[in-house]
């Protein structure tokens, strides 16, 4: 059997407060969430799938009173966020399997596939912490550009 990649930073406190940005490929990349059109201006058109996730990323911050959502976009395979963590609210366990940031993904994959009513997401997800300001404002861009470079995305298929 092959030895699965560990892609978390070892010996890093996932609860500490911080800035964390997130993407998350839905299983196989297969487009679920929507289309890009880009017909006139460049927008993602959510498919009902795409909107249950949309909804579910809104309410993250609801479930959890130390984490804050900053930023977000629903691709048609993928999800990008910038989450924050207040270290007020800081949990109590330092392993980063039991930290909020692993916590808070497993529920929103456990909330989007139930009301989906099918598997949504690839296994794990790949998460950046961001450690200042020049790097916040590289990921808020990426984020907010992706729509207009899907067709150059590391997640995009032009078989769709």
């Amino acid at each position: 059997m092959p030895t699965r990649k560990h892609i978390r930073l070892q010996g890093y406190n996932y609860s500490q407060e911080g800035a964390y940005f997130v993407t998350v490929c839905t299983m196989n990349r297969v487009e679920l969430f929507g289309k890009i059109d880009t017909s006139d201006v460049v927008t993602l058109k959510l498919s009902s799938y795409g909107k249950i996730v949309d909804e579910a990323i809104l309410e993250m911050a609801d479930h959890y009173d130390s984490l804050s959502l900053d930023k977000y976009i629903v691709m048609p395979n993928h999800i990008h966020m910038i989450l924050f963590f207040d270290e007020g609210q800081k949990m109590k366990s330092q392993r980063p399997m039991t930290a909020l940031l692993p916590t808070a993904i497993a529920a929103l994959k456990r909330i989007t596939n139930k009301r989906a009513g099918r598997s949504l997401w690839q296994a794990s997800y790949h998460d950046h912490i961001i450690r200042d300001e020049k790097g916040y404002l590289t990921v808020w861009s990426y984020i907010d550009t992706n729509p207009q470079r899907w067709a150059d995305d590391e997640y995009y298929s032009a078989e769709g």
